[in-house]
C-alpha cells in the first residue's frame, strides 16, 4: 500500500456493520463469515481478528481460507479467540471480522471491552463486521434478566450499536433452534439437554426474538436522526423528544435509566438523567452516583445533579428548561415512602404540578419495611433488604396490574403506547414465560432440571471436601460425593467463568473444611458479584450441572465456555481428559 493510500485511510473513519443476533445458534457467527467470503471474493483485503467457532464443524468451515491475524490466538479459546490490535493496525486490510462484541478482551490490561478495539480500528479508517446479541445491550440488561434468569455478563452501550451504518437481524425461528439444541449442533449433549429444560424454551426464545425486533425496529426508526435546529425557537419545542428521568441512590435506578432510554430511543429522542435532593441533605453513595452516570452516558444520554429545597420543583423546572417532552418518575406499590427516592413524597407531588408533560410511572420494587435507601453506600447495603433482581415473578405481575387499576392524577396525560414498550413486551408475557418454562421439557423427552445447586449438590460455606474413585483417578467430590471440576482459563486470582457459564458450572462456595484424603491447600477468591467461591491449591472450584449424582464426571475434558474443564485430583492437579474428548460452545 503506498504511503498516499494509507494516508487516505487513515483519514476516513472505518464503516461498523453489525449482525444482530437472540439467542445462541441463530446463525450470526454464521453471516459474519459468510460475508467475510464474499467480500473477499471480490478482492477486498478481508482478515478475520476475532471468532470463535465453538468447535461447531460447520462454522470451522467457513473459517476455513479466510486469513487470520497471526498471533490472534488465547491458549483454550480457539482459532482467533481474541484481538491482536496491534498485528491488525500493522495490516491495514481493508475488511476486519470480529465476533462478538460485547465480550473484553483479554489481551489488554483490565481486560477492557472488546468494542474499544473495535473503535480504534474504525479511527484508524478500516472497516468492521461484527456480531453481538440483543441480550448483550445495555438498555435492554434488566428486562433479559427477567426473560432469562441470568443477569448478562457483558454489555456493549446501545451508543455503539446504533452508530453501526448497518444492523441486519439474523432471525430463527424458535422451534428450528430447539431441534438444532437437541440434535447438539449448538452444545454438546449434556448441555443442550439442560437449556431445553430450562430458559431455552419456545417462550422465553419468542419474547427474546420480539425484542430484537423491536429494538431494531425502533432504532431504524430513530436513526437517521432528526433535525435539530441549532438553538432553541419558538413553535419548535418538539421538534425533538426529550426524556427526563429523576433517580435516588437506590438499585431501582438503573432499572428506570434503561426504561428512560428505551422510551427515548423509540422516538429518537434524547436522555437526560436528574439526581436531586435537599440543600444539606446527603445525596447518593459516590459509587451509586459513579454507576449511574456510567450507565446513563453509555445508553447515549447526559447526566445531571440538582440541589433544591423543593426538590419536585426543581425537577419540574429542570425539565422544563430542557422543552423535555416526557418525564420517568419511579413509584413503589404501597403508600409508604418511596424506595427509589430519598426524599418522601416527590412522586405524588409531581404528578399534581406537572403540566406539559407526558408523565410515566415505573413501579419499583419496595424495600424491606419500606424504608428508603439511605444516602450512605454501608448503610443502604444494610437496610435495602430487597432488589427487583430478587423479586418474585407474582411479585411483579402484581405491581403493574395494581398501577394499571390506578387512575391518573388529575391534569395528567398518559399514554399508554409510549411507555416502556420494549419492557412492557417482557412484561405483558411473564405470566406466560413462568408456566410455560415451568412446565417445559426438552425435545428429546427429558424433564426440566432443577437449579443447580439442587442438580449438582454444589458446596455450601462451611461444606467439606472428599476424594472419590471415578474412572480409575482419586479426584475431589464436595461433602455430597459431586465431582469437583477446575477451568483451564482461571488463574488463581482472576476467574474467567461468570454469567451463564456460571449456570452451568456452579461455583463451590467457600471457605470449605479439608475432609478425608483432602491434603491440599484450601482458599478462597471473591467473585464479581461479591460471592466467595473456594479453591484447592490455588484452582477456583466448580461442580457440573449435568452431575446429577454421587460419582459421575460428565464435565471432564469438555470444552465448554471458552476453555477445558477437568476433574481436581486430590493432588491438586488436573484429571487427564478422556480420550474422546468434548466439542467447544460457549454461552
Amino acid at each position: 500500500m503506498s504511503a498516499d493510500a494509507s494516508h487516505q485511510k487513515t483519514a476516513t473513519r472505518g464503516r461498523l456493520r453489525i449482525y444482530l443476533g437472540y439467542a445462541p445458534g441463530a446463525g450470526a457467527t454464521c453471516a459474519l463469515l459468510r460475508e467475510g467470503r464474499q467480500r473477499a471474493g471480490r478482492g477486498a483485503d478481508v482478515v478475520v481478528a476475532r471468532v470463535q467457532t465453538h468447535g461447531r464443524p460447520h462454522t470451522q468451515a467457513l473459517l476455513a481460507g479466510l486469513d487470520i491475524i497471526p498471533g490472534a490466538t488465547v491458549r483454550n479459546l480457539g482459532a482467533a479467540a481474541e484481538i491482536n490490535l496491534g498485528a491488525v493496525l500493522a495490516r491495514r486490510p481493508d475488511v476486519t471480522l470480529v465476533d462478538e462484541l460485547a465480550d473484553r478482551s483479554l489481551l489488554r490490561t483490565g481486560h477492557a471491552p472488546r468494542w474499544q478495539d473495535v473503535q480504534a480500528l474504525l479511527a484508524a479508517g478500516i472497516d468492521v463486521i461484527s456480531t453481538v446479541s440483543i441480550s448483550h445491550l445495555a438498555s435492554l440488561a434488566d428486562v433479559v434478566e427477567k426473560i432469562t434468569g441470568v443477569a448478562p455478563a457483558q454489555m456493549v452501550p446501545d451508543l455503539v450499536v446504533r452508530a453501526a451504518v448497518e444492523i441486519e437481524l439474523v432471525d430463527a425461528v424458535p422451534e428450528d433452534l430447539r431441534q438444532r439444541m437437541a440434535a447438539g449442533h449448538i452444545y454438546p449433549p449434556p448441555q443442550a439437554a439442560a437449556v431445553l429444560g430450562g430458559w431455552f424454551c419456545s417462550p422465553n426464545l419468542s419474547v427474546l426474538r420480539e425484542l430484537a425486533l423491536r429494538w431494531l425496529a425502533a432504532t431504524l426508526t430513530g436513526g437517521p436522526r432528526r433535525y435539530r435546529p441549532a438553538a432553541f425557537v419558538p413553535g419548535h419545542v418538539h421538534a425533538r423528544e426529550k426524556v427526563v428521568v429523576a433517580v435516588g441512590g437506590g438499585p431501582e435506578s438503573e432499572r428506570l435509566i434503561r426504561r428512560a432510554a428505551r422510551i427515548a430511543a423509540r422516538s429518537g429522542g434524547d436522555l437526560l438523567a436528574v439526581h436531586a435532593t435537599r440543600p444539606g441533605r446527603p445525596a447518593a453513595g459516590r459509587a451509586a452516583i459513579t454507576a449511574q452516570q456510567q450507565l446513563t452516558r453509555a445508553l447515549g444520554g447526559s447526566y445531571h445533579q440538582l440541589a433544591d429545597d423543593d426538590v419536585p420543583a426543581a425537577l419540574l423546572a429542570f425539565a422544563h428548561a430542557e422543552n423535555a417532552t416526557q418525564l420517568v418518575l419511579g413509584a413503589t406499590r404501597n403508600s409508604r415512602p418511596s424506595a427509589l427516592l430519598p426524599w418522601r413524597g416527590t412522586t405524588p407531588q409531581v404528578l399534581r404540578r406537572a403540566s406539559g408533560l407526558d408523565v410515566h410511572i415505573v413501579t419499583c420494587t419496595p424495600t424491606a419495611n419500606g424504608v428508603p435507601p439511605a444516602a450512605s453506600e454501608p448503610d443502604q447495603k444494610r437496610r435495602t433488604a430487597m432488589t427487583e433482581q430478587n423479586a418474585s415473578w407474582p411479585g411483579r405481575v402484581r405491581s403493574a396490574a395494581h398501577w394499571g387499576r390506578r387512575r391518573p392524577a388529575s391534569g395528567v396525560r398518559r399514554h399508554p403506547q409510549r411507555m416502556g414498550w420494549l419492557a412492557s413486551a417482557a412484561v405483558v408475557a411473564v405470566s406466560l414465560i413462568v408456566a410455560a418454562c415451568a412446565g417445559s421439557s426438552s425435545s428429546s423427552g427429558g424433564a426440566a432440571p432443577s437449579p443447580p445447586s439442587a442438580a449438582t449438590g454444589a458446596a455450601s460455606s462451611g461444606s467439606a471436601l472428599r476424594t472419590a474413585t471415578i474412572n480409575g483417578i482419586a479426584v475431589l467430590t464436595n461433602a455430597k460425593g459431586f465431582t469437583l471440576y477446575s477451568f483451564a482459563p482461571d488463574t488463581p486470582t482472576t476467574l474467567r467463568c461468570n454469567g451463564q457459564c456460571a449456570t452451568f458450572w456452579p461455583p463451590v462456595k467457600g471457605p470449605v473444611t479439608a475432609g478425608p484424603g483432602a491434603t491440599g491447600s484450601l482458599g478462597t477468591i471473591m467473585r464479581s458479584d461479591g460471592a466467595t467461591q473456594a479453591t484447592y491449591n490455588g484452582h477456583p472450584l466448580y461442580t457440573y450441572i449435568a452431575d446429577t449424582a454421587p460419582g459421575q464426571a460428565k464435565g471432564n475434558g469438555l470444552n465448554a465456555s471458552g476453555g477445558v474443564w477437568h476433574e481436581v485430583t486430590a493432588s491438586g492437579a488436573a484429571a487427564p481428559s478422556p480420550s474422546s474428548g468434548g466439542g467447544g460452545y460457549g454461552y
